[in-house]
């Protein structure tokens, strides 16, 4: 009887003791994590390169870029080249400003939406925009001409 109490206390003692260890090993892990929690991420390389622009032809008609209705002038390659990496070219065609709306577009792209620095072609860009997207002055239509008007009869 007595052996058998001895031998049911190793057992107990055995069990203690492994999942003493057990639980050493849980904590040392946990500590570990919270020194470097990196330990089990791999180091990843940002990667800044610019990706590719969407518009690959370049083909030019009327002055125009016909893949994406860009004015083809000094500069369109670069705005293609940075712009329609993200958004389509006519969010460019549709829209209208001088240099410092342009600049300022700019800014918001690069503060909220990830555009990168675009350091010496933003002055490019912006230039081009300005000169062949600025700002249309609208006033009264033009008188018209070359009307054949007839008398209204009762």
């Amino acid at each position: 009887m007595d052996q058998d109490i001895i031998k049911s206390l190793k057992g107990l003692f055995t069990i203690v003791v492994v999942l003493g260890i057990v639980v050493m090993v849980l904590l040392g892990g946990v500590l570990l994590l919270q020194q470097h929690p990196d330990v089990l991420v791999s180091p990843k390389e940002e990667d800044t390169t610019i990706p590719p622009p969407l518009v690959s032809e370049n083909l030019v008609k009327d002055g125009v870029h016909v893949a994406t209705g860009l004015v083809a002038a000094e500069g369109y390659e670069m705005v293609i080249a940075n712009c329609t990496n993200c958004h389509a070219a006519n969010l460019i065609t549709q829209n209208r400003g001088d240099k410092e709306h342009w600049e300022k577009l700019i800014d918001w792209m690069q503060e909220t939406q990830g555009l990168w620095d675009l350091g010496k072609n933003e002055q490019v860009i912006v230039a081009y925009l300005a000169e062949h997207y600025a700002p249309v002055q609208r006033g009264r239509r033009a008188n018209l001409s070359e009307i054949e008007w007839y008398e209204l009869v009762e």
